[in-house]
């Protein structure tokens, strides 16, 4: 299996932060910084799938950002917008406002078995996180046509997806300046001041 190309999805309209997602401050860095650092420490090339008029902190040195078309504005125009650029390979996606995720989890996604389903989704508590998770390059095919109003999660639901459990902490994810306060508290207890 060629290696996955690790991406972080930053098309959201961001509206219940107020815009910018990408760069609301958690613990001090940008929200953006925490899932790029994880992909980073595990896979050899990772990009930024964002649209046109996303504003992007600074993303670092060898990050790639693609841009996705400006409609429909859904997460799954980012999934098929990175399996599009990556080449036949799969593609390990996380959300922008997932920061918990670890650099562990990011290596079962990439490593993981998913016995020949087009995805291995990340599931905690029963509930699947279709942004947290590896699309095979035939995924592509079978979301090119996706609803641009339905829920990704039935969307990705009716793929077939295998599934890796997860502990529900490492998806909690930050919609709101509340969540990005809560999830500095939480790692400021446990001591991180950096991404991994």
């Amino acid at each position: 299996m060629s290696a996955p190309v690790g991406v972080v999805l930053a098309g959201g309209a961001g509206s219940r932060v107020g815009g910018d997602k990408a760069a609301l401050p958690v613990a001090g860095r940008p929200l953006i910084s925490w899932p790029l650092a994880a992909l980073r420490a595990v896979l050899a090339e990772v990009a930024v799938v964002a649209k046109e008029a996303t504003v992007l902190p600074p993303v670092g040195y060898g990050v790639l950002v693609w841009r996705e078309p400006d409609e429909p504005r859904h997460p799954l125009a980012g999934v098929v917008e990175a399996l599009r650029r990556a080449g036949g390979r799969p593609v390990v996606v996380l959300a922008c406002d997932l920061p918990l995720v670890t650099p562990a989890l990011v290596r079962a996604l990439a490593e993981g078995d998913a016995g020949g389903a087009p995805a291995l989704v990340a599931r905690a508590e029963g509930r699947l996180q279709p942004l947290c998770a590896r699309y095979e390059p035939a995924a592509r095919a079978l979301l090119e046509g996706f609803d641009g109003s339905g829920r990704v999660v039935t969307q990705i639901e009716a793929l077939g997806p295998a599934v890796l459990e997860v502990e529900a902490a490492l998806l909690r994810n930050v919609n709101t300046p509340q969540d990005a306060a809560a999830v500095t508290q939480s790692l400021g207890r446990l001591g991180v001041t950096d991404p991994p």
